[in-house]
């Protein structure tokens, strides 16, 4: 396809033809007043992006990012929000040269086949285009900088109407920015730590909360994604609390760090540096340092007292995997 023909292509989705001259169709930055992030989780949602966070889009367009996948390995709060979405490199052959260096950190699959990681495909997203500014607050309301890091990554956009993902795109790629939160291969019990990032034992194990779940669902939804895509987040299982121990667990964990978490986000907003959204290196230690102490007491103590507080007791699909992997059926 023609530069002229993919600024056409551009154009008619989120770019008007100076922004795609500006940006280009295979690098992103010629100019610095605007800026070209990629959302794939709870940013996806017109509540969250443009609601609660203020951002104001200047434009947008659904894409499929092929070295992408999606995963929920960011460790939250467990029994209220057990994790958060992340992404992954897939180890493709169209895998950025400039990310490489973060493949072998990459999210490493957990030890069952979980339903929430049965997408083969792409990442699915939506590339907005913002302001500075904007993408600094985005950064700061995404942990200031303690844990993701910002990588340039080629999308492809999505056909309008489209019901299925392609395996490989044919329209004209471009880059944008994402926020992604590297890993190395995970311990065999406790808790590891790469840098101010946490990672479970089987990173692949909790699940988000419904509330959580929804804001994606619905972002999807709002995007118009298409029905392949918009099926696979549907069946997405949420953490659901299904004993009265489980909700004494949840109110007593949050009794005891819920003072600890307000002061260590009113730090956040105080010290966060407003053109770029990052938080000071000690603030983001102090912020790991929390938050291995939370996992810990809840590794240590609240699981066995109070029950499993990031998944859903009595999971039938789970319990199925895991049955099939000790019996060598297939899974499914």
């Amino acid at each position: 396809m023609s530069e002229k023909a993919a600024c056409s292509t551009l154009s008619s989705s989120i770019l008007s033809p100076t922004n795609c001259h500006r940006h280009g169709i295979y690098i992103l930055g010629l100019e610095k007043d605007t800026v070209l992030y990629l959302a794939y989780g709870s940013n996806l949602a017109y509540e969250t992006f443009q609601g609660s966070r203020g951002i104001k889009p200047l434009a947008q367009v659904n894409v499929l990012v092929p070295e992408l996948r999606m995963t929920f390995d960011l460790p939250g709060i467990p029994y209220v929000e057990p994790c958060f979405a992340n992404t992954a490199l897939r180890a493709t052959p169209e895998a950025q040269d400039e990310n490489q260096g973060f493949l072998e950190k990459s999210n490493v699959p957990g030890k069952e086949d979980y339903h929430k990681d049965r997408w083969k495909k792409g990442l699915v997203g939506v590339v907005y285009e913002v302001t500075p500014s904007d993408y600094a607050h985005i950064i700061a309301t995404e942990g200031g900088g303690a844990a993701y890091k910002d990588i340039l990554v080629t999308c492809f956009p999505l056909e309008a109407g489209s019901s299925t993902v392609p395996e490989q795109p044919i329209t004209a790629p471009f880059k944008a920015h994402t926020l992604f939160a590297p890993q190395t291969t995970p311990p065999e019990s406790g808790n590891l730590r790469v840098g101010n990032r946490l990672t479970r034992p089987d990173p692949s194990y909790a699940q988000a909360s419904a509330r959580y779940l929804k804001l994606i669902t619905d972002g999807g939804r709002e995007h118009a994604f298409p029905a392949e895509y918009l099926e696979y987040l549907d069946d997405i299982r949420p953490y659901t609390i299904t004993t009265r121990r489980q909700r004494i667990g949840e109110y007593a964990f949050l009794m005891l760090w819920g003072p600890f978490l307000l002061f260590m986000f009113a730090l956040m907003e105080r010290f966060q540096d407003k053109k770029t959204g990052k938080i000071p290196t000690w603030l983001a230690s102090l912020q790991g340092a929390i938050f291995g102490a939370v996992w810990k007491s809840y590794d240590g103590y609240f699981k066995r007292m109070f029950g499993d507080g990031e998944r859903t007791i009595g999971d039938e699909a789970f319990e199925g995997r895991s049955q099939a992997g000790r019996t060598g059926e297939a899974r499914v």
